[in-house]
């Protein structure tokens, strides 16, 4: 399995930017368009598109980081797929524009078409049940609809959009250069119909030409267990509808998991703490200690120290899109009582008598001792 890493020429810690700077540059050199529609050329560009991929989005980039290739995948093995050709060359004009705005090639017939609609991030408060059970939500969101009167054509009924008479339909308009190195071809939208390949002569009075308006709309959001405070989820084609036509944005859900004073935090691990008395330390004892859903019961050997961790497999939260649980870590703590009845500080008295002076320190384990025997 390649390292996404190394196959786009950066370090782990790069940036966003970094990442997107490389793979344009590296995808320039590889485009098969470039090196004569060559196998090799194909299989670079679609290797380096897969990494890239899969580093741009934050999700991604924390589930590979974490588990590698696996971490794609999810429990389910089903949820992340090598791209082929057709995938890649979409991702590459999807956020560079395309392979002929790019090299000033020929995308003759290519109409950019009415604009899609803005993306909505949504925050989405969570408790940690929640993200240890996983949990459905259901929200309603302000979105713009498509005008009713005109169904989002943004004309007038009884008229309808014309074909722009600048660009022909195309969206486009292409202007030609010569210079000592050749013939340049530039590419821009059409200042006449804004890119979109159509005119309206006679406006929606509803919507004022835009084709949308405000509404309400439910969305039902599953969000899965396991998530932590900044991942998010994209919700393909749930956002606001595109002026005139237009295809839905996304909807960005943002998790933002509440606090729980009674554990600490560490990707799916979960860290608290007990107080315990002395006899209970001393002769050990069963407590009960928090989990998140329920408490849970926990043995004390006898003889522990205060500041023992005990481990209990399985008792965190899940590993958010792959098979596993967290463990939950207790730390036991020995609580110092603030106020004594006189016989607590008599029987204390005595005890402090009879045990005189602690240890200067704790006796060394017998992996210790055969440490020293060995010379480690």
């Amino acid at each position: 399995m390649a390292d996404f890493y190394a196959v786009l020429d950066v370090p782990r810690d790069a940036s966003d930017d970094d990442i997107k700077q490389s793979y344009r540059r590296l995808a320039m050199q590889w485009h098969p368009d470039r090196n004569g529609g060559s196998k090799d050329s194909e299989e670079k560009f679609k290797t380096i598109t897969e990494a890239y991929d899969a580093l741009r989005d934050p999700q991604k980039r924390a589930a590979y980081d974490r588990y590698g290739e696996a971490g794609l995948r999810g429990s389910s093995q089903a949820n992340y797929q090598h791209v082929d050709l057709s995938d890649a060359l979409n991702i590459f004009m999807r956020d560079f524009g395309g392979f002929g705005d790019l090299f000033g090639g020929n995308a003759a017939g290519r109409r950019s078409g009415p604009r899609a609609g803005a993306d909505i991030k949504l925050p989405l408060a969570l408790t940690l049940a929640e993200v240890a059970m996983g949990v459905e939500k259901t929200v309603v969101l302000k979105v713009l609809e498509a005008c009713d009167k005109c169904e989002g054509s943004g004309a007038e009924p009884g008229t309808k959009p014309q074909t722009c008479a600048t660009c022909g339909g195309a969206g486009e308009v292409r202007r030609a250069q010569r210079s000592f190195f050749g013939q340049f071809v530039s590419v821009a939208p059409c200042p006449t119909c804004a890119g979109e390949g159509v005119v309206v002569s006679a406006p929606c009075k509803k919507c004022r030409g835009e084709g949308r308006a405000r509404a309400e709309r439910t969305l039902k959001i599953a969000v899965p267990a396991g998530v932590a405070t900044g991942q998010y989820m994209t919700m393909r084609g749930s956002g606001n509808i595109g002026p005139r036509g237009g295809t839905r944005g996304d909807v960005l859900v943002v998790f933002e998991v509440e606090d729980d004073e009674r554990f600490d935090r560490d990707g799916e691990d979960l860290f608290c703490e007990a107080l315990v008395t002395y006899p209970q330390l001393v002769f050990g004892a069963d407590i009960r200690v928090p989990g998140v859903l329920s408490d849970l019961s926990l043995r004390v050997p006898t003889g522990t120290q205060s500041g023992a961790v005990f481990h209990l497999r399985g008792r965190g939260l899940p590993r958010v899109n792959a098979t596993g649980v967290g463990d939950l870590h207790v730390k036991v703590q020995l609580w110092t009582p603030q106020a004594l009845q006189a016989e607590e500080e008599e029987l204390i008295k005595q005890l402090s008598s009879l045990q005189g002076q602690a240890p200067p320190q704790r006796e060394k384990s017998i992996w210790s001792r055969m440490k020293e025997a060995l010379g480690a």
